[in-house]
């Protein structure tokens, strides 16, 4: 854990015995290993090794251990918490698919685990010039399928850019939105097309 983060301060009556971590202290510590593991620092096998560790963690101390030979920093791809401007889409072993006549929110935060998730925007209403995409993928694949006219840039944050691909090529219109993808793909990848003719 880091030092900016809160951790519960003991009372005279459990004096002596060490915190226990909570799932969201468990999630950031995920967190982190999935951005270490995209940025090539552990391998897979070593992801996962310390992802089931994660998971089973029920000290502070513990928690450290797993970080402890990794650059101490908050990870670049932390997820959001959904707000009124962010709209969240999370696999939960079926694919997700937002596509037809929605509205865009300025943020969308898409966590794939398996298998898969598709943001369809050709049919959407946005009124935003801005528009962000965050997203996170496992063994699953997440495609973003934009109008033709927007600008598609990947920032410069993304991690395991090799599992990035991003199609769009037609000429972009000024008046449309520009949506900004901040991707980390692990196995799996993200793709970014216009729609078929």
């Amino acid at each position: 854990m880091t030092d900016g983060e809160q951790r519960p301060e003991l009372t005279a009556s459990t004096s002596g015995a060490e915190p226990r971590a909570g799932d969201a202290e468990r999630e950031r510590v995920a967190e982190k290993l999935r951005v270490a593991a995209g940025e090539g620092r552990i391998d897979l096998a070593e992801l996962d090794e310390r992802l089931d560790q994660t998971y089973r963690a029920k000290t502070y101390s513990e928690l450290d251990a797993l970080l402890a030979d990794l650059p101490d920093k908050r990870p670049t791809g932390a997820l959001a918490t959904p707000g009124s401007e962010t709209m969240l889409l999370k696999t939960h072993g079926s694919t997700v698919k937002q596509n037809g006549r929605w509205t865009v929110p300025r943020k969308i935060v898409a966590e794939c685990g398996v298998p898969n998730i598709v943001i369809d925007f050709t049919e959407a209403s946005c009124a935003h010039r801005d528009v962000t995409v965050e997203a996170s993928c496992g063994l699953g694949n997440i495609k973003l399928i934009v109008p033709r006219g927007w600008t598609v840039r990947i920032d410069g944050s993304s991690t395991n850019t090799s599992h990035i691909s991003n199609k769009v090529d037609a000429p972009t219109d000024p008046a449309a939105p520009t949506l900004t993808l901040i991707g980390h793909p692990r196995s799996g990848y993200i793709r970014i097309r216009q729609p078929r003719r």
